[in-house]
């Protein structure tokens, strides 16, 4: 790997609501499609001028959550574990997501067709401890055999708020040790691990939370979120990082954001830690009560 943030995004041609698959989804409240792709296109262009090379996969009719690509796989290093979808509507993007990491010449892996996994909507590295949520999409199983696949260990956690359907959606790893989370997401023991595994957690309010704050993208210092999270960017300053918002309500209506509609391709595991050596990250933070 090189030290560029390399991503993957997925143009919004076909995006729609066509089905409702998590709370956030409503046929009734239609995408405007106009204003769905000027919203990607503002994304992009911010994550390319931030120092991020962007590759794109082409998108596919009938398949309107390809967008998302965060969902298509785990990448580390030169490898993908490839997602197994729960739902039948996103299974066909199973073999759109396969021939093109095959092209591109990741070692692709695919779990076994009982298993499920949703990539890195429910696996995100923190330093080098790999986190995994399960219930909604993913399963424990899936996580047991990805950690086997990568060489890490791993710590799962139950998500119990359907409205935080991924693990992407209330937690967002920043920097070694750093993260943001919502704790309303996770049981007592989830947010016990987190606590435990992560030195420095940013909290996060129900309210910015469901404006989509931890589905961020982290581009070296950088961290790009959906609008409505003022009280989140105050924090991020406070921390050492520089918040960006940019609007991307059009994909909040499928349940997705910043973080949702890119996807690692130099790893996960660099996802968050590739920064100006110069500029420095607090991660001091009073004693938990």
């Amino acid at each position: 790997m090189n030290g560029q943030p390399h991503l993957l995004m997925c143009p919004p041609q076909y995006y729609g609501i066509e089905y409702e698959i998590n709370p956030w989804m409503s046929r009734a409240r239609q995408v405007d499609h106009d204003l769905a792709k000027q919203q990607w296109e503002s994304l992009h262009r911010i994550v390319t001028e931030r120092g991020a090379r962007v590759s794109l996969q082409s998108p596919v009719q009938g398949l309107p959550d390809m967008v998302f690509t965060a969902n298509a796989g785990l990448v580390y290093g030169d490898m993908v574990v490839l997602s197994r979808f729960r739902h039948p509507q996103r299974q066909g993007e199973h073999a759109e997501n396969s021939r093109w990491f095959a092209q591109h010449g990741f070692t692709v892996f695919d779990l076994a067709p009982e298993m499920y996994f949703e990539g890195a909507g429910d696996a995100l590295f923190c330093g080098e401890t790999l986190f995994a949520g399960y219930r909604s999409r993913s399963d424990m199983t899936s996580h047991q055999k990805v950690a086997e696949l990568v060489g890490q260990s791993v710590l799962a956690m139950e998500l119990v708020d359907p409205s935080f359907y991924h693990l992407d959606t209330c937690f967002c790893p920043l920097a070694p040790g750093v993260a943001a989370y919502y704790p309303g997401a996770f049981d007592h023991y989830g947010q016990q691990v987190l606590k435990a595994g992560i030195e420095t957690l940013i909290e996060v309010s129900r309210d910015e939370a469901q404006a989509f704050a931890c589905n961020a993208v982290v581009v070296g210092q950088v961290v790009v979120t959906n609008v409505g999270c003022p009280r989140f960017h105050h924090t991020l300053r406070d921390h050492g990082f520089i918040p960006i918002a940019t609007p991307l309500g059009e994909f909040v209506k499928a349940g997705g954001s910043a973080k949702c509609l890119t996807l690692r391709l130099d790893g996960e595991e660099a996802a968050a830690w590739r920064m100006d050596p110069q500029l420095k990250v607090v991660t001091t933070k009073p004693p938990r009560s």
